[in-house]
């Protein structure tokens, strides 16, 4: 299959607007956004199962079995009810569901995994990874950045329409995304430290900083970071009001993001400001391709304190993502035989 450097998604796409379909994950954040961020640009009539298997099955993902409870068409069960025509899943856990829905709907559902699966190309239809991932195959499809939710359209709708929060700030305005600890890596006090200086050098250099924390953050960093733009003025998303997510990507002139999470980079990027990238020691190795990727299409230098020119295109690849997975879906339908009557 081909890679989204071929053509981003400019070429004719099936319809799939209102065509049925599972979001199969355990629940984690990242991986449930992406599917969402897929499910809607493809306009698909979805819900969102959420998988909890008991020990010693979610130890066994993705190799093992499903959880007996939630076996296909037990009553309860996280995959109770009739089988949609579509299931996108993610998440090493969710990968036994996702195999247990294929057996049991005897291939007719079209499944569709994102990232790998650790178990092969072949478990399911289509397959999508980042191009730092070393899966290939004829069913996987592979693009720089992730999907996600943060589309042109939003972008567009959140600077006609600003978040008075923000739009108030005088520029030069920065969004300040902060992720926390994770199983490859844990923030230091010498980084917090290192952190707070060079953002309070940008907020002393007259930026207006516009943070937003992640559940992961240390809570020591979370409490310096609020009292930074007391000190400083700015804003600080403490949880309450809307979620100015999106109006902080659409409305900041430049974006600092921490090297924890591959996820906000790529939605960085769909804005079209400069990302500075502050870099966290062990930061996983295939992130580290990602920046890289990134910094060669000039959309990301380090974080050093002080603000950067960059010009490039926006890059989302979701529309791109969602192209081939259509085609793929109809690809697989056509090969199906005519169902039997009831």
């Amino acid at each position: 299959m081909r890679s989204a450097g071929e053509k981003l998604g400019t070429g004719y796409a099936p319809d799939l607007a209102h065509v049925g379909a599972w979001i199969v994950t355990d629940g984690k954040a990242g991986d449930e956004n992406q599917c969402i961020g897929l499910a809607e640009t493809l306009g698909l009539d979805f819900e969102i199962h959420r998988v909890t298997p008991r020990p010693p099955f979610g130890w066994l993902a993705p190799w093992g079995p499903i959880d007996p409870r939630d076996r296909p068409g037990h009553r309860g069960g996280a995959l109770a009810g009739p089988f949609p025509e579509i299931v996108i899943a993610s998440g090493r856990r969710a990968v036994p569901y996702l195999r247990a829905i294929r057996k049991a709907s005897k291939g007719r559902t079209f499944t569709a995994f994102l990232k790998d699966p650790r178990t092969g190309h072949d478990t399911a239809d289509f397959i999508w990874v980042p191009d730092y991932d070393d899966l290939r195959g004829p069913n996987v499809f592979t693009t720089l950045t992730a999907p996600h939710q943060v589309t042109a359209a939003r972008l567009a709708a959140a600077r006609r329409s600003p978040d008075p929060r923000l739009i108030q700030l005088p520029k030069p305005r920065v969004a300040v995304l902060i992720g926390g600890d994770s199983r490859h890596l844990s923030y230091r006090s010498a980084d917090m430290k290192r952190l707070l200086a060079r953002l309070t050098k940008l907020a002393d250099g007259g930026s207006s900083l516009m943070l937003t924390v992640s559940r992961r953050t240390p809570p020591p960093l979370r409490t310096a970071l609020q009292r930074l733009v007391t000190e400083k003025g700015g804003f600080f998303w403490d949880g309450s009001g809307a979620n100015p997510y999106v109006s902080l990507l659409a409305l900041a002139d430049a974006i600092v993001v921490t090297s924890d999470s591959a996820n906000m980079v790529g939605e960085a990027v769909s804005s079209g400001a400069p990302v500075l990238l502050f870099d966290l020691p062990k930061t996983y190795i295939r992130h580290r391709r990602l920046f890289a990727g990134l910094a060669m299409v000039g959309a990301l230098k380090p974080f050093t304190g002080r603000l950067e020119e960059l010009h490039y295109t926006p890059l989302d690849a979701t529309p791109a993502i969602a192209e081939a997975m259509a085609r793929a879906f109809v690809e697989h339908r056509a090969g199906l035989a005519p169902a039997p009557r009831p």
